[in-house]
């Protein structure tokens, strides 16, 4: 008999499948906890379940926590991990410690189809949607599960393209019998497919990042084809008056390119796209790569593009790279597949 995998499934998903054997919500909410807050591994392990449960449940189900299967440390102490999920399919996570925040970079999908040509997912191309416990999973498997308090969809795949499965993440991470977070704690970037922004906004109170690359359409439609179908004006309008909240925040990733990106034409268009908004700029550095022509801004003109925005009003923050060594930087996963990890 295959068994039921509970990793990826609700308290409302598990309780579903313990209804017909006469358990309630409360014994599915006891589930959850073992497996989302205890991160217990094994169903015999399982603690607070009485004996007839745990046994049905070692009948029929299995966590379907799958460990990584390759791990390589950077300099700064990031860590990138590689697993392998159904049908042999390939994605990478990242893990990002520092001071206050532990953060883990997950990934929705096996490749991407979103075309971006200075993005390394994309060039390795797309072989398949993560399921909502592949998605887990890349959370509660690594050996440090238990710092992680701050969770980013800015791995491999283009969320808004996988949204039911990452909107069942999400769900899962912040809920009261999930793993807890503050969806203040969770942001999901994507490079902008309208139609999937706006059921994101409604279905979930988590933060929303857009990878700019530009602020002229025609510019950005040559970098990134969501544009030509998406454009980010409209989006961005979309999150200008969308009633966000206190707690939640939009963000704009805007990646600095030498003498591409970073003109003074650039800063003075960003300026009036985001003017009277209270969405936030990060200015990322650029990542080269085996090929590529481009350059990363200095980072006195990052500092310029900072200074300058915020004192038009627009706040804005210099993210700082980590994980480049290893390609686990932004724009950079996938670069490791297909070679040896230690």
């Amino acid at each position: 008999m295959t068994k039921e995998i509970l990793c990826g499934k609700t308290v409302y998903d598990i309780h579903e499948m313990l209804r017909i054997h006469g358990y309630g919500v409360s014994h599915a909410t006891q589930v959850a906890n073992n497996l989302y807050k205890k991160r217990i591994p094994d169903i015999p392990l399982f603690r607070n379940i009485p004996g007839k449960l745990l046994r049905l449940l070692s009948s029929i189900a299995d966590t379907g926590f799958s460990p990584p299967s390759r791990s390589e440390v950077s300099g700064d102490k990031t860590v990138k991990y590689l697993f392998t999920g159904e049908g042999g399919k390939q994605f990478e996570t990242v893990y990002i410690p520092d001071k206050k925040r532990n953060t883990v970079c997950v990934s929705t999908q096996s490749g991407c189809r979103m075309g971006c040509p200075f993005c390394l997912t994309g060039r390795y191309g797309y072989h398949g949607d993560l399921s909502p416990g592949e998605i887990i999973n890349q959370i509660l498997s690594i050996p440090e599960a238990g710092r992680i308090n701050r969770v980013v969809f800015m791995g491999m795949g283009e969320p808004m393209d996988n949204l039911g499965n990452v909107l069942k993440a999400c769900r899962i991470i912040t809920s009261e019998w999930g793993m807890a977070l503050s969806p203040r704690d969770v942001t999901v970037s994507t490079v902008g497919i309208t139609t999937g922004i706006i059921e994101f906004l409604e279905e979930s109170d988590c933060n929303l990042t857009l990878s700019l690359y530009s602020p002229f359409a025609a510019e950005r439609s040559r970098i990134i084809p969501a544009e030509r179908k998406y454009p980010a004006r409209e989006i961005i309008e979309i999150l200008k008056h969308f009633p966000a909240g206190k707690k939640r925040r939009f963000s704009i990733a805007y990646v600095m390119i030498k003498d591409v990106s970073d003109t003074d034409s650039h800063l003075e268009e960003l300026k009036k796209l985001l003017n009277g908004s209270d969405i936030r700029v990060n200015l990322l550095p650029y990542h080269t790569f085996s090929g590529d022509s481009a350059n990363p801004s200095s980072e006195e003109r990052m500092l310029h593009f900072r200074h300058s925005l915020v004192l038009s009003g627009i706040s804005a923050s210099i993210r700082r790279s980590r994980g480049a060594d290893i390609g686990a930087a932004c724009g950079l996963l996938a670069s490791g597949l297909g070679r040896e990890i230690n």
